[in-house]
């Protein structure tokens, strides 16, 4: 079969509303790209990552008709100014496989791997996590999610109790597991994160090692090691309760933190950590330490 796809080239404003009149004239894929040279940064749990200028792109089967649906779709954005766009026949492919093409086996440090479903280990016996992208953001790719991954290949989680604080997808949660973590509790505002970690932490056989939380569900625990992959601000507003749910000298590890964010978060946790020299990478910084022993 042969496809046709409508490109809206979009603000921000407009992206989510146009995406919800392509699906209203039966569209069976919609996605948002890029519309510039700006890049996203990694969003809040349950949001969805918008750039300023965004590729809002409708796919429908051939058998419609296309030049129909850009008029339903001009009458739908009466109320304002309709963005450029352009119509163009598509081959068939295996749409739900596409993105394959730019998501393959990658290495964190010397022993772990992410491998999506599609390929076949590269070391079988590397510590590989099997993982496709899905409901959930986070996926290996981000430096902010490649820095914790290089941190827990360099440490030892072995018989830890590990809290992973905003999961996602729970690739640190599964990457602890497979590490040798004890147990692992995993917890986030947005239930899909729940839910992609649980059917991510089964696909990788360490379900039973793994307690998913939304965050009004979770209790204290002494924890051994803390991963939180968020952003600045929250980092910021959580370090007190963080330190409460550590056992002495355990260590944290902080992501999603800017650059120049990175000493005002390291202010703060000074008041409870021990903290180490800032990793950096691609404009992004991990700290981490250990919570102070008196």
């Amino acid at each position: 079969m042969a496809w046709n796809q409508i490109t809206l080239y979009a603000t921000q404003a407009l992206a989510e509303k146009l995406s919800d009149f392509l699906h209203d004239l039966g569209a069976v894929a919609v996605t948002l790209k890029e519309g510039g040279a700006e890049e996203i940064l990694e969003p809040l749990p349950g949001e969805t990552p918008l750039w300023c200028d965004t590729q809002v792109v409708g796919l429908f089967e051939d058998d419609l008709e296309i030049n129909q649906i850009v008029t339903m779709l001009k009458q739908l954005c009466s109320e304002f100014s309709f963005p450029k766009y352009k119509v163009e026949a598509v081959a068939d492919q295996d749409w739900e496989r596409a993105w394959l093409k730019d998501f393959q086996p990658m290495q964190f440090g010397e022993k772990l791997w992410i491998v999506p479903s599609a390929y076949e280990p590269v070391d079988t016996a590397a510590i590989n996590i099997f993982l496709d992208p899905g409901l959930a953001f986070g996926t290996g790719t981000h430096a902010t999610t490649s820095l914790c991954l290089k941190w827990l290949d360099k440490h030892n989680a072995l018989s830890k109790d590990v809290i992973d604080y905003g999961c996602g997808s729970g690739i640190l949660a599964i990457a602890a597991a497979k590490l040798g973590a004890n147990r692992v509790y995993a917890v986030d505002i947005d239930p899909q994160a729940v839910v992609a970690t649980n059917v991510n932490a089964n696909n990788n056989g360490v379900a039973a090692n793994i307690e998913t939380y939304l965050v009004d569900e979770f209790d204290e625990k002494a924890a051994d090691l803390l991963l939180a992959n968020i952003l600045a601000n929250p980092l910021m507003e959580l370090a007190e309760s963080f330190s409460q749910l550590l056992k002495p000298e355990a260590p944290i590890v902080l992501s999603g933190i800017l650059h120049e964010q990175a000493e005002d978060v390291l202010q703060v946790y000074k008041q409870w950590f021990d903290m180490d020299e800032p990793e950096q990478q691609d404009g992004w910084v991990m700290l981490s330490g250990k919570k102070a022993s008196k």
